[in-house]
């Protein structure tokens, strides 16, 4: 079998509330998510070992969920094929942009075809669920809303026509990074939900979106975990940002653009600076 190819984009939380702590220690949220067109590219070839490459320096497949989901399927399917996985990385490692799940679920989706397993993506969900939050997001489409702990996906329209400009500075990251910033979160910092329903009910009947309804709970606490943030978010206003927002858990900045004029322009004016520009995904591609 000749090689695939498949593309593990990036993703944004358009909004993200917390509702409280649930009695399984974990905490219950709402968020819309969007996928954006920054993403790293995996490659499968057949082989008789399962190896991971990476190009990206310090990538560790140890670390990363995608030696947990290839192992998944091999348990779950009992296939016993290899694969070289090559990983061009573009997403930024611990960025708040849901990177690594991202390959997770290409590697769930990749190895399945790779090995003719043909396992249907209601199952390969499930197994996304026991990986991690995002995982789920990535085998659903372009938008969501997550619920639970992020894992219960319901796909949504997409907001085609619009981009964004990410920075993601190169900051101190506390060890186990989206711990820390729950932790840092009080009752006071918790929500209805009512960001992401007013929002997910505005994308049923309209494709554009304004800063306004774009809310971010880790907002609150970021700045003060990650140090040197402040300046970053700053640097984008002075570029003429008209609103920063947070992406995930952190450390990653990003703001909303109508054009991809508009946003290179920003973009321009950071130059220098770890910036890229990214459209909403209309669809995700495998």
């Amino acid at each position: 079998m000749k090689p695939i190819t498949y593309f593990a984009p990036a993703k944004l939380n358009l909004t993200l509330e917390v509702l409280g702590r649930r009695s399984d220690g974990y905490h219950e949220i709402r968020s819309i998510m969007q996928a954006v067109s920054l993403g790293d590219g995996l490659t499968f070839s057949l082989s008789d070992t399962l190896s991971f490459e990476c190009d990206l320096p310090g990538w560790n497949s140890e670390k990363s969920l995608v030696s947990r989901a290839a192992a998944l399927l091999l348990n779950e399917s009992g296939s016993r094929k290899g694969a070289d996985v090559r990983i061009v990385k573009r997403i930024p490692l611990a960025s708040g942009l849901g990177g690594d799940a991202s390959d997770a679920a290409a590697v769930l989706r990749g190895l399945s075809a790779l090995w003719s397993l043909e396992v249907p993506l209601e199952e390969l969900a499930v197994l996304a669920t026991g990986l991690g939050s995002d995982v789920p997001f990535f085998l659903s489409g372009s938008a969501a809303l997550a619920r639970g702990r992020g894992e219960i996906i319901t796909s949504l329209p997409a907001i085609p026509k619009h981009w964004f400009v990410i920075m993601t500075p190169d900051v101190p990251r506390p060890t186990e990074k989206t711990a820390a910033v729950y932790t840092r979160l009080r009752e006071t910092n918790y929500t209805s939900g009512i960001y992401t329903e007013a929002l997910k009910e505005y994308l049923t009947h309209a494709e554009g979106i304004t800063d306004d309804m774009l809310y971010n709970v880790f907002e609150g606490v970021a700045y003060d975990l990650f140090p040197g943030l402040e300046g970053s978010r700053e640097a984008m206003i002075a570029a003429g940002v008209a609103r920063v927002h947070l992406a995930g858990a952190g450390p990653s900045l990003y703001s909303l653009h109508a054009s991809r004029a508009e946003a290179e322009m920003v973009c321009a004016r950071l130059a220098g600076q770890p910036v890229y520009v990214a459209e909403a995904l209309g669809s995700i591609n495998y």
